[in-house]
């Protein structure tokens, strides 16, 4: 499918908005505020670097404007990995000690890319920071404790108006990089300053520019990126996701009529500068295709339109409602002194009919810890000491700690926008569950939810519809 959107595109002005992408769920559709198409000549799709890449070489319309492992594995196929993605200052798993002068070569040092659609990330430990490096155990060699290599998915740059923080560590709107953080008294200036920074230092490291990008090129990203709204919009067994009274699809989310975002809004900590109490009725997309009482239950082998609907509805329902023990998550339970905090999905998923936090809040869920119900075996292993205390951690990524330098921020990451998740498997930010299957064992084992097999076919119908 990718290589026939790719047929369809090659040599191509623009993409015609709306334009229905196919994958395993259904058809995937971007629209564009800017009118009836989406240009595809600014600089978003132009080499401005020394090795080839565009911002499209890693954010694809088909893969929700991120990139999936199976869409990489294609591309290494059809180019015999020599495609502008496969590049060793980040694509490769290391940058040194590795031999990409053969096909066999090249799919070994560009495993994790391939195989997890992840991008290394190298980082330096700030020197004035509370922790040191013990140790590094990098199964692919980059064992340098100065500068850490990180392994992590490309961000979606679509649906960005509702970003509260720039990059998983949040690294784009933080004072350290002489960027701004996101408030509701500076947005969406700061935002689209902070898109701006960062279209500098994507062009500089993953297209390895020579010349920065000037002012009017930036400007050209910044505005491309913001006109985009993406999401899931037709669902192969429950037909037109804005049919039938529904309000799914991607229209809604680019007329902001959802309601309309501002940063902080349902906030779950009192963040929201209105004042306006927090629910957790995050999502009502599929209100209209929720049954009766009398048919909540799925009929055996009904496996029809009604059906399916049904089950999106009530996988809605699950995610808005089912209660959670949230416990030892860095950023909540330390931050507030609470062991256990009575929650659902949405109180780190509270942005309305987007889910992602709607402000500033990266937390450690434990995605990325060595004691992690996840299989991380193909990723390094941090040990980190607090200069103060002593205290150990073992992680696969400090995370925002090698921004702020703070040892709560180990591990913290932001929570990313759920709408169009489907075509951009695998998940997290370090692409450790493969399927959304893998993403909710993931948390019924880390917070005993208890989701019954009912409860995860229904969540996972509504998240693929996304």
């Amino acid at each position: 499918m990718a290589a026939s959107l790719a047929a369809l595109t090659a040599g191509a002005q623009s993409l015609p908005n709306l334009l229905p992408i196919p994958n395993a769920s259904g058809l995937l559709a971007t629209y564009s505020t800017a009118g009836q198409s989406i240009d595809l000549t600014g600089p978003f799709f132009q080499s401005l670097g020394a090795n080839g890449r565009r911002c499209s070489s890693c954010h694809l319309p088909a893969q929700g404007w991120s990139i999936s492992a199976d869409e990489v594995k294609l591309r290494f196929l059809i180019t015999q990995g020599l495609d502008p993605i496969f590049r060793t200052n980040d694509g490769s798993n290391c940058d040194h000690d590795i031999d990409t002068s053969t096909l066999e070569g090249r799919r070994k040092a560009y495993s994790l890319l391939l195989d997890k659609g992840l991008i290394r990330i190298a980082l330096p430990v700030p020197e004035a920071g509370e922790f040191s490096i013990v140790s590094v155990a990098n199964p692919y060699g980059c064992n340098d404790s100065g500068t850490l290599s990180m392994y992590r998915r490309p961000l979606p740059t679509t649906n960005l108006r509702f970003l509260s923080a720039v990059m998983w560590d949040g690294r784009e709107s933080s004072t350290q990089t002489g960027t701004q953080k996101i408030t509701g008294a500076t947005n969406p200036a700061d935002l689209m300053a902070d898109l701006a920074h960062q279209s500098v230092d994507a062009t500089n490291i993953h297209a390895q520019a020579t010349t920065p990008l000037n002012p009017a090129q930036q400007q050209a990203i910044v505005d491309f990126e913001m006109r985009l709204a993406t999401a899931q919009l037709y669902d192969y067994r429950a037909g037109a996701l804005n049919g039938g009274g529904a309000t799914g699809g991607p229209v809604r989310i680019g007329t902001q009529t959802m309601p309309a975002f501002f940063v902080g809004i349902n906030d779950p900590l009192g963040g929201n500068p209105k004042g306006i109490p927090f629910t957790p009725v995050i999502f009502n997309l599929f209100d209209a295709w929720m049954p009766s009482q009398s048919q909540r239950e799925p009929a055996g082998g009904d496996d029809g339109l009604q059906s399916r609907r049904a089950s999106i509805a009530r996988g809605q329902a699950v995610f808005n409602s089912k209660p959670i023990s949230i416990t030892g998550v860095a950023g909540l339970n330390d931050d507030l002194n609470l062991a256990s905090i009575p929650g659902t999905c949405g109180t780190c998923h509270d942005s309305p009919n987007v889910g992602n936090h709607s402000v500033s809040a990266p937390l450690n869920i434990g995605v990325g810890d060595a004691s992690s119900s996840l299989d991380l075996s193909y990723l390094p292993l941090f040990t980190l000491q607090n200069k103060l205390t002593h205290e150990i951690k073992t992680t696969s990524d400090p995370g925002r700690a090698l921004i702020t330098g703070l040892w709560k921020d180990v591990g913290r990451m932001k929570g990313p926008i759920l709408r169009g998740l489907t075509s951009r498997a695998p998940y997290f930010h370090n692409g450790s569950a493969d399927s959304l299957d893998d993403v909710l064992s993931f948390y019924d084992k880390r917070f005993g939810i208890g989701f019954s097999a009912q409860e995860k076919l229904d969540l996972i119908a509504f998240l693929k519809a996304l």
